[in-house]
């Protein structure tokens, strides 16, 4: 009995990695871009998010004996299976070809890395033409969410920026006429991201503000604090899905400290 037990478990572990998948996409000339996919079993998702990692954007996707590999820390990375289990797919983006050593700003506010989302998009349309694109960044990867976001407004439904840097992380969004969501922790301890950077949108766009959590793991910046929503994850997730299904969520997310 127990024989079977384990390998019930071993098959349902299987399954639930089965759904990675990495895909790369030819964009510029010589270039190729690459992110890993994650869908929903046997359904067709109704929402692709198309994720944009912190810090450089380089989460070092590549193959190995088989099995895909890339660094899993960044809140969106880590939460992916979460946005899947409630229905989405989830795209996360790697850093194109062109840019091993990662993103500057410079980089992801230009024209290069749009069109390189662009094919990205084009890719996901192929699969599901009728699901809803939604962009997805935290910390520096708002910068490229926004940005992307401007660039090929008539191509996704709308964007959702959570732990936002200040000032280059809303590029455009006044301008954008898409739904906006914003997300933050409100004692984000990040010099780039401060909470009061973002509550000045919150007369224009929704914001979600999250409390609580876990002691920091990690520094302010990174990725298992209040930053990376530790230990709050899962509320944080489920308020997203909620907004960009036009559902009731919640506005204000207070979760009871935890010990490590």
């Amino acid at each position: 009995m127990s024989r079977i037990l384990l390998v019930a478990i071993l098959a349902i572990s299987s399954a639930l990695f089965a759904a990675d998948e990495m895909v790369t996409v030819p964009t510029r000339q010589g270039v190729t871009q690459s992110f890993v996919l994650t869908t929903p079993d046997n359904v067709n998702p109704d929402v692709v998010l198309v994720l944009f990692p912190g810090a450089k954007g380089n989460i070092g996707l590549h193959r190995e004996n088989g099995q895909i590999k890339f660094g899993e820390s960044n809140f969106l990375v880590r939460e992916r299976q979460r946005f899947v289990d409630l229905g989405a797919a989830t795209a996360v983006i790697d850093v194109p070809s062109d840019t091993r050593s990662g993103m500057d700003d410079g980089f992801r506010l230009g024209n290069k890395h749009a069109t390189d989302i662009g094919f990205v998009i084009d890719s996901l349309k192929n699969r599901w033409p009728t699901a809803h694109i939604f962009l997805v960044g935290t910390s520096r990867g708002t910068i490229s969410a926004s940005s992307v976001a401007y660039h090929l407004k008539d191509r996704i439904d709308g964007l959702v920026l959570t732990s936002t840097v200040q000032g280059s992380g809303t590029t455009g969004v006044k301008k954008l006429g898409k739904r906006v969501l914003f997300v933050h922790h409100r004692f984000d301890g990040c010099h780039e991201t401060p909470y009061s950077g973002v509550k000045g949108f919150s007369s224009q766009f929704p914001l979600i503000t999250v409390n609580g959590g876990r002691p920091a793991a990690s520094g302010e910046c990174d990725p298992y604090s209040a930053h990376g929503y530790y230990g709050v994850e899962a509320p944080v997730v489920e308020a997203i899905m909620h907004w960009i299904r036009q559902e009731a969520y919640l506005t204000e997310i207070t979760a009871a400290a935890k010990g490590n």
